[in-house]
């Protein structure tokens, strides 16, 4: 069983465009561009799937039901040529990812999108996403989409507070409700 909530904004990045040490809106986070089969990229994206599978269910996720979504929905491709993968850090501690999958054509995803609890109400998503579009922007991407499900509605208030537009659906994606995008400027 795979759940997926996908995500998208704009907020200034505080330093450079690859990562990199920022006392930013969330202050002394490290921001780094890491693998999906790092140590960190699977902390967090297993708390990435176990809140988006919560919060599906209604109640706390199963191991197994983690294990079934991650299966079915991988992040191998947020690398290299087809993707990034973005992890925010404090104190070595993994605590926001996001990434960007390329889909053609000057058309990226947003997706993996996640602030751990802890860190919420910090306007760090603001900042992840301004984060990915700068790097997505830097490879060449014109337009930034996602598509989010219903229940994550402060996910959906988030996008559209930074600028991204309901459009048609662009996917058959099993749990998606609403579709977004955005241009993005060009550096």
């Amino acid at each position: 069983m795979s759940v997926s909530g996908r995500a998208g904004a704009s907020s200034a990045p505080t330093s450079d465009t690859k990562g990199g040490t920022s006392a930013g809106a969330a202050g002394g986070l490290v921001w780094e561009v890491v693998s999906p089969g790092s140590d960190a990229a699977r902390r967090v994206l297993t708390e990435y799937f176990d809140d988006i599978v919560g919060r599906y269910w209604g109640r706390p996720a199963l191991p197994g039901e983690v294990a079934a979504a991650m299966a079915d929905e991988p992040s191998d491709d947020l690398q290299g040529e087809t993707g990034v993968l973005l992890v925010a850090s404090s104190a070595g501690v993994p605590v926001a990812c996001g990434g960007v999958r390329h889909a053609g054509d000057g058309v990226a995803d947003l997706t993996r999108v996640y602030v751990a609890p802890s860190q919420r109400g910090r306007r760090l998503g603001g900042e992840l996403v301004g984060r990915l579009e700068v790097l997505a922007a830097a490879a060449g991407v014109r337009t930034l989409r996602l598509d989010v499900r219903a229940d994550l509605t402060q996910a959906r208030s988030l996008y559209q507070r930074l600028g991204f537009v309901d459009v048609e659906p662009f996917s058959d994606a099993r749990y998606a409700d609403h579709w977004m995008a955005k241009a993005l400027a060009q550096p």
